[in-house]
């Protein structure tokens, strides 16, 4: 299969091209570990795949509407 026939196959099954699926997958495992762990956010966005953790906070809140220390207050234990 090609790469471009690849992205149009998934992103007709899930409706968002592979990137942004995997971005979302990577937000849902940050606000995991955001609401159980005591982890800083640096070690979150190492922890979900992302070495740059200002990158980290922009795709975050880009997806959930608010930074991951505020996601933390809210939904934190």
């Amino acid at each position: 299969m090609s790469p471009r026939n690849f992205v149009r196959r998934f992103k007709q099954a899930t409706g968002d091209s592979p990137l942004i699926y995997l971005q979302k997958l990577r937000v849902a495992a940050a606000k995991r570990l955001l609401e159980s762990d005591h982890r800083t956010v640096q070690e979150v966005s190492g922890a979900v795949g992302y070495q740059d953790a200002a990158f980290f906070r922009q795709l975050f809140e880009r997806h959930t509407g608010v930074c991951p220390s505020a996601y933390r207050q809210r939904f934190g234990a």
